[in-house]
């Protein structure tokens, strides 16, 4: 393994960003991303209708403790950003093992994501669902840009959450957490 950089930096970022003629490409990019395996969530808000959204999403991190924050990220052309952006709360939910098939159902672009789903509606009227191995509701706080994405930061104002077996994705694939045997024992 090598410390050499795969790829040279640009001397302007933003030039880079602006232009499209950034050295790195797309796809090997997205394959080195990759290899960070992330959990899964299903984020939730609700239109001024009180119509409820949601998609799948692993852009989901924690951002700090005191004030309790977190943030995800969402793809600038996005049918759903309108709601996103003017939703007052949204909520992540984070899926167990036993949620792939849902987290499949709200990858997609579709009409009608929540027919049969088990749902409740939280704060701001952000959909909560069942199952998940943990659910952060939130108030939205501020939105970034960044790239091709809107970066939203939110202030948890309520969580809950379970001891089942969270679901992984890591290399374009859904997946589980096996622990090392040997790092147990240290």
């Amino acid at each position: 393994m090598s410390d050499t950089p795969k790829h040279p930096a640009s001397p302007d970022p933003g030039n880079e960003l602006a232009s499209d003629s950034s050295p790195i490409d797309p796809r090997d990019f997205r394959n080195a991303l990759g290899t960070y395996a992330t959990g899964v969530t299903i984020i939730t808000a609700a239109d001024s209708g009180e119509k409820p959204y949601g998609l799948t999403c692993n852009s989901f991190a924690s951002v700090s403790l005191n004030p309790p924050l977190v943030l995800w990220s969402l793809l600038l052309y996005s049918s759903s950003l309108n709601v996103f952006q003017n939703a007052s709360h949204f909520a992540v939910n984070v899926l167990g093992r036993s949620q792939q098939a849902l987290a499949s159902k709200f990858a997609k672009s579709s009409e009608g994501k929540f027919a049969g789903v088990d749902w409740k509606a939280g704060l701001g009227g952000a959909p909560l669902l069942a199952e998940s191995v943990a659910t952060f509701q939130c108030r939205s706080v501020n939105r970034y840009y960044g790239g091709d994405h809107v970066i939203f930061l939110g202030a948890v104002e309520a969580y809950a959450y379970n001891r089942d077996e969270p679901l992984l994705f890591l290399r374009g694939s859904f997946g589980r957490f096996s622990a090392d045997e040997d790092l147990k024992k240290q």
